[in-house]
């Protein structure tokens, strides 16, 4: 994976702090490899190949519109001289995902070596798009009055 640095950029400019850390944040490591799939309209899952991980090793935290999905196993003593071949990859992970607005986290679960993320979107029924009735109510003819005019008739 090729990394930039982004550090003489920093030294030139001032208030671009959010745009720099944006694109550090968007170079996204390779590992560990993740799906995202579209089960429905509101329906998403992103399904991640973690094996090796236990469930009490990966921490799932949504906060806002970013969901952070990180990994740490647990220090097991060093047994170097076991292994012939050691392709099983043990070290920690982050990994970061930008989520729409209204997309919640509804289940994960952790089978075979992949963990499943359950996503929905549930936009709140005040936002969601309402169809309007035109009425259709004959208005009397007559004169075309002036705004105001019945208060002055009226006095």
């Amino acid at each position: 994976m090729r990394t930039f640095d982004f550090t003489p950029l920093y030294r030139s400019t001032v208030g671009f702090d959010r745009l720099f850390d944006m694109l550090d944040s968007g170079i996204r490591s390779d590992w560990p490899p993740y799906d995202i799939e579209k089960l429905g309209d509101d329906q998403y899952r992103i399904s991640m190949a973690v094996a090796g991980f236990a469930a009490d090793e990966i921490e799932l935290t949504q906060q806002g519109n970013s969901l952070l999905v990180s990994g740490a196993k647990a220090q097991a003593e060093d047994r170097a001289d076991a292994f012939l071949h050691r392709g099983i990859a043990n070290r920690n992970f982050k990994q970061s995902f930008s989520l729409a607005d209204h997309v919640k986290v509804t289940d994960a679960s952790l089978e075979n070596g992949l963990l499943s993320i359950s996503l929905t979107r549930e936009v709140p029924e005040q936002l969601k798009p309402r169809r309007i009735a035109i009425g259709t109510e004959a208005k009397p003819a007559g004169e075309p009055r002036q705004i105001g005019q019945d208060l002055k008739s009226a006095a």
